[in-house]
Formats: C-alpha cells, sequence, structure tokens
C-alpha cells in the first residue's frame, strides 16, 4: 500500500500546514476555497495515510501559451495559432513535516497524470516559481523558462509524459 493518497480537497484541516512560504500557507489556508467556488482552479491534495496529515497540495487551471511566447524552433513545430492550450499549475506547496520526502515530486507527477487522463487537449504544462527554489524544483523536472518571463516555466506534455513513465518513478 502507499503511504499517501491524492484526492480532491474537501473538508481538510489546512490549519496547521506550513511550507515556509508565507504566501502560499496563506493562499492554501484562506484563498483556494473561493478560487474553487469561482470554478477559477481544482485542489487537489496529498494525504498521509497513517495520519491524514495534508503533505501537500496544487492546483491546476486552463491556460494558454501565446507561440511568441516559445523558442522559435519549437513554436514552428506547432500549428499556427496565436497561442496553444495548456494547464496552469498555479500553486503547489509541501508541508514541512514531509521535507525531503519527495512530496513535491509527487505533487507534479499526480497533476501529470490527471491532466493526461483528462479530455481535453494540453500542450504544455506551465507553472510560475513563487521563488527560486520553486523555480530550481520545475527546472529539475525539466521544465524550460519562457523567452520574456524567466520565472514562469513550462513543460510539453510529450515529455511531461515521458518523466512520469520512467520506470524509476513508477
Amino acid at each position: 500500500m502507499t503511504r499517501f493518497v491524492s484526492e480532491l480537497l474537501g473538508k481538510h484541516d489546512r490549519s496547521t500546514f506550513a511550507s515556509s512560504n508565507e504566501r502560499i500557507d496563506t493562499y492554501f489556508k484562506q484563498t483556494v476555497s473561493q478560487d474553487i467556488k469561482r470554478n477559477y482552479a481544482v485542489c487537489y491534495v496529498l494525504v498521509e495515510r497513517e495520519s491524514a496529515r495534508l503533505a501537500g497540495f496544487y492546483t491546476l487551471s486552463s491556460h494558454s501559451i501565446a507561440l511568441s511566447d516559445l523558442a522559435p524552433d519549437l513554436a514552428k513545430k506547432l500549428p499556427r495559432y496565436p497561442s496553444v492550450p495548456a494547464a496552469l499549475i498555479g500553486w503547489l506547496g509541501r508541508d514541512l513535516a514531509f521535507r525531503g520526502k519527495s512530496v513535491g515530486s509527487m505533487l507534479l507527477y499526480d497533476a501529470i497524470a490527471r491532466l493526461a487522463a483528462s479530455p481535453a487537449g494540453v500542450h504544455a504544462i506551465c507553472a510560475d516559481a513563487i521563488d527560486t527554489d520553486a523555480a530550481a524544483f520545475y527546472k529539475a523536472h525539466q521544465f524550460e523558462a519562457f523567452l520574456s518571463r524567466p520565472q514562469s516555466f513550462y513543460l510539453p506534455m510529450k515529455t511531461a509524459l515521458a518523466l512520469v513513465n520512467e520506470p524509476a518513478n513508477g
């Protein structure tokens, strides 16, 4: 049995969640419910089975990427639309109690698997890094920075699927 279960955010106790980033903690404790009610985002949580403690969370929203934001060699391979469909990981946070347990990677891979199973067409996954640690996390998972926004990243869905299907991650 796996140690964690991924599920939609429900009536989970978020009061003790602490990621070490005040913006992430405030969003998760105070704002995410409003984004869900407004249908701006969906939020998934990773729950430790034994303790029922929240190990982390992420949100997903629809998004698009302007072709002009992509490297020319990649843009020329895409349809000649002004933008291509994408999904946005708007927020991703891991509780400090689970530092060093690969929870961030588990959350990212869970998001990729959900997007892969979705009937919606998605060319890439996007993420905005909240700080330098987050930027390093996304770079370590093969995300590339947008030309005009170095703290914003994208990962083509084809690359994302290869990441989650590697034997080491299976």
